[in-house]
């Protein structure tokens, strides 16, 4: 910041932002803030008048203490010493100028000194920009990029709160990254229900603005589902102001009917409760600079999981030494403060101490919370929490992706049972092993799991059921291993599958993993319905674009059911190819292939099972043998089973239950 700068008075023109003494819908939505000559201005409703608000008071002031107005130049200083924000849902957020990233981290460091607002209410727009994402990855801040909605509730609130104003009546759909307003057609239409001089109003509005450009380049005003076709050219020759009552009516009319039919029939009605409308709605209002429901934030990390993740506060390292996000030090400060203390979760701090301690040459860490599973199993009856991390080391051109995941059985869950502390830490040991030696077992039959593994402990505070040991330091056990980067195989797009090579490389792929799926009875605990096909089998595809692998990226379920009938299971696996059929010109042929595939993995499993008998009968020998499912016991079933199966059976048991679309004519 300039030396005049921080010598200045701060100054505000207009109401100051997030106040709670002003009612909300009396709050001013856009504001700009000054860095040359510090200050915020908040009057009027749109950035550029904003600008020009601010040099008449600067000229106001320098005249009234004798002094000329700004030279051209000055004023230009003063303009590009300036930040876009916007202020909505307690927040505000930054519209930062991708190119000049060190300007908007000093409007953030002004908002939090002058106007005393909370860092964790200050959020970036403009996120899909690689310099913006960057700054903020390596300040470890990827948890001030401002959220994309992603409930259906979140998605028609952010539409709904769109609405915005200019002079005249709130007819426009704002999007905040790149500052386009768009009007619809009904909005459009509607204005011939205004008197005359409303109507002109509103006309020389939408053609002044949709003519102009804002500074990130962006029409000021566009047409919603009509442009290009519809737009600024169809408006710039009409004479709104000449025109009488009449002929106002007329052109307006004319230009409605224009519109009207560049627009869907299905699309001519303001409806977000039909789901078109609201898709195509909520896509231009996060479109352009804010893509984020199209494209990859974290370098190897597919959409649908990035969407699922909640950034925490990071940390970074300069000149040696560990800097936390300030945020941590307000939450030890608010220890009340519910949102705050969710917002600084403890583990993400005792992992970044985890990273600090093992590694000595870290730039950078941020942790992500992972609120749901992806998959489309339900959350089981126990915590599931899953966590991420991004940890960038010197002399490595790309951050480690890591996912860890907490085990469901660990000291806490003991202790809220009742059980004294050693028995509980010994029995979270145990469940430690087992998880592991389930991990070994799935590989010595085959699945393909991430190829590194490692288990951590974070200290916690114990706050459950067991008054006895309220406030103790107690250790959670969690398991940490590399990303699998690919695509769910249950989120593959549709396009992909109007390829018949892609599918004829799927269906080998996906019938190899049913094989050792079912081998190892993978399913639900609660409900004993079989895990497969939903979320954790990821494809990685080649440099064309085609199915190269298949990776299962967590065991979870994996030896729950190890004395089944396999054949009752038989139903779910018909599902991968009866949900994709209707999809494929060659459904037939994938359903061949996925079934030939499975009895060839079977039959290959089985070999490997019987040449080596005793390398695999003696695999958990030294573990105790424990009726009630020890691991030991799980894997004598499991063998017995697979030796004694006929996959031949199997795969005419799944046939039975395929549902194949008739062949065209």
């Amino acid at each position: 910041m300039s030396s005049a700068a921080q010598q200045s008075e701060f100054l505000a023109l207009g109401e100051r932002p997030l106040d709670p003494g002003v009612p909300e819908n009396a709050r001013p939505r856009v504001g700009t803030i000054f860095l040359r000559t510090p200050g915020l201005v908040t009057r009027t409703s749109m950035h550029a008048t904003q600008r020009l608000a601010w040099i008449d008071a600067l000229n106001e002031a320098r005249v009234a203490a004798g002094e000329g107005p700004l030279s051209e130049a000055e004023t230009e200083e003063e303009w590009a010493h300036s930040v876009d924000l916007l202020f909505s849902d307690g927040h505000v957020l930054i519209r930062p100028d991708p190119a000049a990233m060190d300007l908007a981290f000093q409007a953030d460091e002004l908002l939090q000194q002058q106007l005393r607002i909370s860092k964790r209410q200050i959020r970036f727009l403009n996120i899909a920009n690689d310099r913006v994402r960057g700054a903020l990855r390596a300040r470890g801040e990827y948890w001030r990029m401002s959220s994309v909605p992603r409930l259906q509730e979140q998605i028609v609130a952010h539409i709904r709160g769109a609405r915005v104003a200019i002079d005249g009546l709130p007819i426009y759909y704002y999007n905040q990254s790149t500052g386009t307003r768009f009007v619809t057609l009904q909005e459009f239409d509607a204005l011939r229900q205004q008197p005359d001089h409303v109507l002109r109003k509103m006309l020389l509005e939408i053609r002044t603005f949709s003519l102009r450009r804002n500074r990130q380049g962006s029409p000021e005003i566009d047409f919603f589902l009509a442009a290009p076709a519809f737009g600024r050219r169809n408006l710039e020759p009409v004479d709104f102001v000449e025109l009488d009552g009449v002929g106002l009516r007329r052109a307006h009319d004319e230009l409605a009917a224009t519109f009207h039919g560049e627009v869907p029939a299905a699309l001519c009605e303001d409806n977000p409760a039909e789901i078109e409308w609201r898709n195509r709605m909520f896509a231009a209002l996060i479109s352009g600079l804010h893509e984020t429901a199209a494209k990859e934030i974290v370098q190897g990390l597919s959409p649908e999981f990035f969407l699922q993740i909640e950034w925490l506060p990071g940390a970074r390292i300069e000149e040696g030494e560990l800097l936390l996000d300030p945020v941590f030090a307000e939450a030890d400060a608010l220890q009340q403060d519910a949102e705050l203390q969710a917002l600084c979760d403890p583990r993400a701090r005792e992992f970044i101490f985890n990273y600090v301690r093992e590694f000595g040459d870290i730039e950078y860490v941020n942790i992500g919370r992972i609120g749901h599973s992806l998959s489309l199993r339900r959350e089981e009856t126990r915590r599931t929490t899953v966590y991420i991390a991004e940890v960038k080391q010197l002399g490595n051109p790309v951050p480690v992706v890591r996912i860890i995941r907490l085990h469901k059985w660990g000291i806490a869950e003991h202790l809220n049972d009742g059980v004294d502390l050693l028995t509980s830490i010994l029995r979270a040991e145990d469940y430690a092993d087992y998880i592991l030696d389930r991990r070994l077992g799935c590989r010595q039959l085959g699945m393909h799991l991430p190829a590194h593994v490692q288990t951590r402990r974070i200290s916690e505070r114990y706050t459950g059921r067991n008054e006895r040991y309220y406030g103790q330091t107690y250790w959670t056990t969690c398991l940490e291993r590399d990303y699998v980067d690919g695509r769910a195989s249950d989120k593959l797009p549709d396009a992909s599958y109007q390829n018949p090579e892609f599918n004829r490389r799927l269906a080998h792929l996906l019938g190899e993993a049913a094989a050792v799926n079912l081998i190892v009875g993978r399913m639900r605990l609660d409900d004993a319905s079989v895990l497969f096909d939903d979320g954790d089998e990821v494809i990685l595809l080649d440099a064309g674009g085609l199915p190269a692998t298949l990776a299962v990226s967590d065991h979870t379920g994996t030896f729950t059911n190890y004395q089944g009938d396999l054949s009752q299971d038989l139903a779910t696996y018909a599902e991968v190819v009866n949900r994709r059929a209707p999809r494929m010109p060659n459904a037939a042929e994938f359903a061949e292939i996925y079934l030939e595939t499975f009895v060839q993995r079977f039959d290959r499993t089985q070999e490997v099972y019987r040449e080596r008998r005793r390398a695999f009968d003696s695999l958990f020998k030294h573990r105790p043998w424990d009726p009630g499912g020890s691991m030991a016991f799980r894997w004598f079933h499991v063998l017995k089973r697979l030796d004694a199966a006929d996959p031949r059976q199997l795969a005419a048991g799944i046939r039975q239950h395929l549902h194949l679309p008739a062949p065209s004519a």
